[in-house]
This record gives structure tokens, C-alpha cells and sequence, in this order.
């Protein structure tokens, strides 16, 4: 058991608490991308295939009632693919402030061991000024990160809208002329 957490520990020594809260909050981070990416690839492919043979299996497809029925599933689908993607979102904002209160609080630590040790324990002082950059920059990186993939995965739900909403049309269009 102690095998498993040394990483942890080593983790929380290097850049404090702060750091490893950072770490659980990628990890969520990045379980909450994966599960995208997976409902996308697998799920919602088979869901707006039944959105399609639904729509078409419709008598009337012109009035106002079918219209704004269309624009509801069409939208039903989309908030499906969007999931929990203002959740990433919300760990992206999350991320540079968990490195900023790392930062805070490996100051707090330097000036510490200055008002204790005085000025000239520079060994000391430099690993403070290590711990309070490590969150900083985890922080950053996991929030860039999560950043691309959140636009990235917001660039696939606005071209999913065009491309649903043309799929719908090419439909009725094929079931017309068959």
C-alpha cells in the first residue's frame, strides 16, 4: 500500500497539497474529456440515426408543429453531445487558480523560513520558491490543455448542429424521391 501513494507523497513534498489537488482535478478532467470523445464516437452516432429514422417515419414534415419538433430533437441531441462539457470547462477555469493558491502558499512557506532562518539560508529559500512555482505551473498546463480539447470538442458539437440539420433535410429529399 505505502508503493502506491509514495508517488503521491513525493507529489505533495515537491509542490505541496496544492499540487495534488491539482492532480485529482486533471485526472477529473480528463476522465470528463474521455467520456466525450467516447460518447461521441460510439453513442451518439447511433443516436442520431435513430433521430433520422424517426424523422422520416414522420407523415408530415412542412407544418409549423413538425418544424419547431425537428429544431427540439435536433437540440435534445446536441445538449446529449454536449454532456458535461461545461463541467471541463469549469476544471479549465479551475486549474490556474488551484497554481495561483499553490503559489500563495509557497511564498507563504519562503517567507517563513526567512523570518525563521534569516537571509542566508538560500537552499532553503529556493526550495520554497520551487514549491510555489511547481502548482503554478501544473496549473497552467492542465488548463491549456483542457482548453484545446474543450474548443476542439465545442468545434465538433457546431459542426454536428450544420451537419445534423443537413442530414435531416437530405432525408426528406431521398425519402421524396424514392
Amino acid at each position: 500500500m505505502y508503493q502506491l501513494l509514495d508517488p503521491i507523497e513525493r507529489l505533495s513534498d515537491a509542490g505541496g497539497p496544492v499540487l495534488v489537488a491539482i492532480l485529482f482535478v486533471a485526472m477529473v478532467l480528463f476522465g470528463l474529456a474521455v467520456e466525450r470523445l467516447l460518447y461521441w464516437r460510439l453513442g451518439y452516432r447511433r443516436d442520431r440515426r435513430q433521430l433520422l429514422d424517426r424523422w422520416q417515419r414522420r407523415r408530415d414534415h412542412t407544418s409549423w408543429s413538425a418544424r419547431t419538433l425537428r429544431a427540439y430533437w435536433s437540440d435534445e441531441l446536441l445538449r446529449r453531445l454536449r454532456g458535461t462539457l461545461p463541467w471541463v470547462k469549469v476544471l479549465v477555469a479551475l486549474c490556474p487558480l488551484l497554481g495561483l493558491l499553490g503559489t500563495v502558499t509557497g511564498m507563504i512557506q519562503v517567507f517563513d523560513t526567512l523570518a525563521f532562518a534569516g537571509t542566508g539560508q538560500s537552499r532553503a529559500m529556493s526550495d520554497g520558491v520551487a514549491r510555489a512555482t511547481l502548482p503554478t505551473l501544473a496549473g497552467m498546463a492542465v488548463a491549456v490543455v483542457g482548453l484545446l480539447f474543450a474548443s476542439h470538442f465545442e468545434h465538433i458539437v457546431r459542426r454536428e448542429d450544420q451537419r445534423l440539420h443537413d442530414r435531416m433535410a437530405r432525408a426528406l429529399e431521398e425519402q421524396g424521391n424514392a
